[in-house]
């Protein structure tokens, strides 16, 4: 039942429903307490209201974000709160009294206060939102952009400026409990000075010195910036919020890059959210002032997705325009109609050259460049489970899709049965189960499934832990969980140097990234990778949630994997290593193969899991896989050859495209310069000898 309220209030907790429920009750009850009238009841319900109102804020919750939908926002509920509490004064026959109208000029004046307020704060932050935002640019040296103002003046500001009511209605409550107008005017008065001294405390951040320059200046910087780094091959990407790792997939590979590389983002949102990289990044929301930046150097534009923001970079003539995607599935998404729009169209491998021609959405098979994954470089390609050590099998499961399908997910159908055989198989395996992160968050039944396979994978591992066949190295592992919390502490200790900065317009200024923290930072990563590993027996099941370990290093120390279709088992295949997909909607071996690309070298499970035995067989005699060479045959074929590295391959692409782009800007030059002359010369024949 507490869930159920929990999915339908869309909050995140139990506790962030208690609080929900409890300002909502809070305001009845004082209106009740107000019309007895009751101080000490008014009191306490107004303290709950308070506390909750705070703690939902803190917490970002959607139901508060909601009730302005309904008229009932925070400045409504603080409002209506003091309404009451001078109800609470007539009705205790106090409304003669000085106190009652030096309540009522204060809320007056109070609010008197808001507009002002809220005007500093609106025009602070529209004064210091650049019209472009940038990393690892430098415009400190060619514009000047001053501090933001204090965190605490500008952060939740609507919140912070209405609470200062606290004083004059604490202190009000205090004066109708003792019959004594002392304590209210104190209160009223520091409600009063405080709401004064907050406006005041604004006011210089709107004049002078501290205000960033005009847009025009930081445009003109930008492209100063742009004539000096000259870039050559740009990212171009645009999308909501929740798509910032379809950029965020590429980074490596753009830092990679042979020719010099540019980020350009279209949205604001993507920039927060993006990793960190070392590449140049600039962010430009508004059409207008992309399509005026000067792009003159650059050959190559790339794009990750095909979005209407595209139509901005693709009107530029002088460099070619290929579309790279964010993955390589057999989903309709890659086979997109809009493609033909681009020069250019790269692919993983040659299947996705066929998925165009079958399709016949109008791209040219001589504009598809095959490149590779360079993102899958990181996967180790399998050599056998080591000697000395079970087998490790990974179970990671997708979720369950917006639309109900049952062939999205093996969890609701199939999880019990395959993580039930995995754990009492003999000869015995280890289990890891890495869930999708959004598992649960559309179906219930998926969630339940989720928390009873959870259930089961941590019951296995108490087990195996009691079972004598299997020991552990103590020491080893205590060694491993100290190296751990050495490496934790000092990542933390790298990520909190310098702070968080105040503003856009302050991370812009302060954008450079410390090169050797970046390298630091990922040298450290991996080293906690292998301590996390390290950190317990080697044949413990194990449920692996949360961003680390990453799911490639899951891939590394596993031997296997059971998985749905989704890009995991495209990637799991760069691997080499024996996989099974679960044909959750039943569509039959031969159907579900036709249908999907990447299981042609799959062990297809049904729901019973029966056929688990097939893969664990490979696994334990790769010899006699019976599936080894379609392994490789379809690797090859999704992902292209091992040599040369995909990397390479990329670069090259990028090269020969950029030689494609000089070319065709020398022949405009040429036939320029032809067109001038053919111009002059009649001109000049028309003057007369001399």
């Amino acid at each position: 039942m507490i869930s159920t309220a929990i999915r339908v209030a869309r909050v995140g907790s139990a506790a962030e429903l208690a609080a929900a429920a409890l300002m909502m009750l809070g305001f009845p009850v004082l209106m009740l307490a107000a019309l007895v009238p009751s101080v000490p009841a008014f009191a306490a319900a107004a303290a709950a209201t308070y506390l909750a109102d705070h703690y939902l804020h803190r917490k970002g919750s959607y139901l508060i974000n909601r009730l302005s939908k309904v008229r009932a926002g925070l400045s409504i509920r603080f409002l209506i709160r003091q309404l009451l509490l001078v109800l609470l004064l007539a009705r205790l026959s106090l409304s003669d009294d000085l106190i009652f109208y030096g309540a009522i000029a204060c809320f007056i004046a109070f609010y008197g206060l808001q507009a002002p307020h809220g005007a500093l704060v609106t025009l602070i932050r529209n004064r210091r939102r650049m019209p472009v935002a940038t990393r690892n640019v430098d415009l400190a040296s060619r514009v000047r952009i001053p501090d933001a103002p204090p965190r605490r003046l500008l952060h939740r500001s609507a919140e912070k400026m209405l609470h200062l009511d606290l004083a004059a209605v604490v202190g009000v409550l205090v004066s109708a409990a003792v019959d004594s107008a002392v304590a209210g005017f104190v209160g009223i008065g520091v409600t009063l000075v405080l709401g004064c001294g907050y406006v005041l405390a604004l006011m210089p951040y709107v004049r002078g010195r501290r205000i960033p320059p005009r847009a025009e200046v930081v445009l003109a910087a930008v492209d100063d910036w742009l004539r000096e780094y000259r870039p050559e091959t740009v990212l171009y990407f645009s999308g909501s919020k929740d798509s910032a790792y379809q950029v965020n997939m590429w980074l490596e590979t753009m830092e990679q890059l042979d020719s010099r590389p540019l980020i350009i983002l279209r949205e604001r949102a993507i920039l927060d959210r993006m990793a960190p990289t070392t590449v140049p990044v600039i962010c430009v929301p508004g059409g207008v002032h992309l399509m005026n930046m000067d792009l003159s150097t650059v050959r190559v534009a790339l794009y990750a997705a095909n979005v209407g923001k595209n139509i901005h970079m693709l009107r530029v003539p002088t460099m070619k325009h290929v579309f790279i995607g964010h993955g390589d599935s057999d989903k309709l998404a890659s086979v997109n109609p809009f493609s033909k729009v681009y020069d250019e169209v790269w692919t993983a491998g040659r299947a996705g050259r066929d998925r165009y021609a079958i399709a016949d959405v109008g791209v040219r098979d001589d504009d598809i460049v095959e490149v590779g994954r360079p993102q899958l470089a990181p996967i180790e390609t399998w050599q056998g489970v080591p000697e000395g050590r079970i087998p490790t099998v990974l179970y990671a499961p997708t979720w369950e899709g917006w639309d109900g399908n049952p062939g999205n997910t093996s969890l609701v159908l199939a999880g019990e049965n395959i993580v039930k055989k995995l754990v009492k198989t003999d000869p015995p395996v280890r289990v890891l189960y890495k869930p999708h992160p959004f598992t649960g968050t559309v179906s219930k039944e998926a969630g339940a499934a989720h928390r009873r396979i959870t259930a089961l994978v941590e019951q296995a591992a108490a087990e195996r832990a009691a079972d004598p066949r299997f020991t552990a190295d103590a020491a080893a592992q205590a060694a491993a969980k100290a190296e751990l919390a050495r490496i934790e502490a000092r990542l933390a200790e790298l990520s909190g140097a310098g702070g968080e900065k105040g503003d856009e317009a302050e991370a812009t200024r302060d954008g450079l990234i410390d090169v050797r923290k970046h390298e630091e930072i990922a040298r450290l990563r991996a080293e906690w990778n292998d301590a996390y590993w390290r950190s317990f027996p080697a044949y413990e099941h194990r449920v692996i949630t949360g961003a680390e370990p990453r799911l490639y290093d899951c891939f590394n120390v596993s031997d296997a994997m059971v998985s749905d279709i989704s890009s995991v088992v495209s990637d799991f295949i760069a691997s080499g290593k024996p996989y099974a997909v679960t044909d959750s909607a039943e569509l039959g071996v031969e159907e579900f193969k036709r249908q999907n690309t990447a299981v042609r070298a799959a062990t297809i499970l049904s729901n019973s899991a029966a056929e688990l035995g097939e893969l664990l067989a490979a696994v334990r005699e790769p010899a006699a896989d019976p599936l080894a060479e379609d392994r490789k045959e379809l690797k090859r074929y999704l992902l292209g050859p091992d040599e040369p590295k995909s990397i390479d391959q990329f670069n090259t692409a990028v090269a020969n495209l950029t030689l494609k782009a000089e070319t065709r800007n020398l022949g405009q030059e040429s036939r320029a310069a032809a067109g001038a002359v053919e111009e002059v010369e009649p001109e000049d024949a028309e003057q007369p000898a001399r």
